[in-house]
């Protein structure tokens, strides 16, 4: 598949490992937890081993998430989430930013309109955002209650189009999983799947991305680069 340039009006972006690292910092946290075990881990490497954990448990955490939602239970689950999050005290949340990716958002937002459109709570959405001072290249962010269904429904990136004045076909869907490209391909946006998260090349092709990124701070190049046409064949 190729991605039409001329088409593209608008980004809606992924958050979880897209613009957030969160792909190594659940590595982080579960190496801490098999650190006691690394006598029988392979190569003795507690880090190797959390991130195939981490990798192998994604396909099937998104089948679950896929689960809840055509049940109709969504709404429910991310309400008692935000519940417990105003409620119960917890420690700050500790954000990583995949790097590049605060210099990548400058350079597009003097050229699109951009929307966050996330499968995380409210809460979780804007401390990331405001913990980088991101907030303010985003023309609207759409969390997982903004919409009846969030993805892969298309609903999110359709709202997302809407609230930014632009048809969703002129969207461009930026994501890390094959959610993000259910989402968008559902949307009649096109889209990229990035490898710094969760997804895997061969899955994010087979669900029919546009294009393939190593990392979301490529996209500049890509869009705004006077190689722009070679990035893509390159891909």
């Amino acid at each position: 598949m190729a991605l039409d340039l001329s088409r593209i009006q608008a980004l809606c972006f992924d958050v979880d490992g897209t613009l957030s690292d969160t792909d190594d910092l659940y590595v982080q946290k579960v190496a801490r937890l098999l650190r006691p075990l690394r006598g029988i881990l392979p190569g003795n490497d507690p880090h190797r081993a959390a991130r195939r954990l981490v990798m192998a448990l994604e396909t099937p955490g998104n089948a679950v998430l896929g689960l809840i939602d055509t049940l109709g239970m969504d709404d429910e689950l991310i309400a008692l989430s935000n519940f417990l999050n105003r409620r119960v005290r917890r420690r700050p949340k500790h954000f990583l930013l995949i790097p590049g990716v605060d210099r990548m958002l400058e350079e597009l937002y003097a050229h699109y309109p951009m929307a966050i459109v996330s499968a995380r709570d409210e809460r979780t959405t804007l401390a990331f955002l405001e913990h980088f001072h991101l907030t303010h290249y985003f023309r609207v962010i759409v969390t997982a209650l903004s919409r009846e269904h969030t993805k892969p429904y298309p609903d999110p990136v359709l709202f997302a189009a809407e609230q930014m004045g632009v048809a969703p076909d002129a969207c461009l869907m930026i994501g890390d999983t094959t959610v993000d490209i259910r989402a968008g391909r559902a949307a009649g946006a096109q889209t990229v799947g990035v490898l710094c998260g969760f997804g895997e090349e061969d899955e994010l092709r087979r669900h029919g991305a546009d294009l393939i990124l190593q990392s979301t701070v490529q996209l500049s190049d890509v869009l705004l680069g006077s190689d722009a046409e070679k990035s893509l064949s390159d891909s």
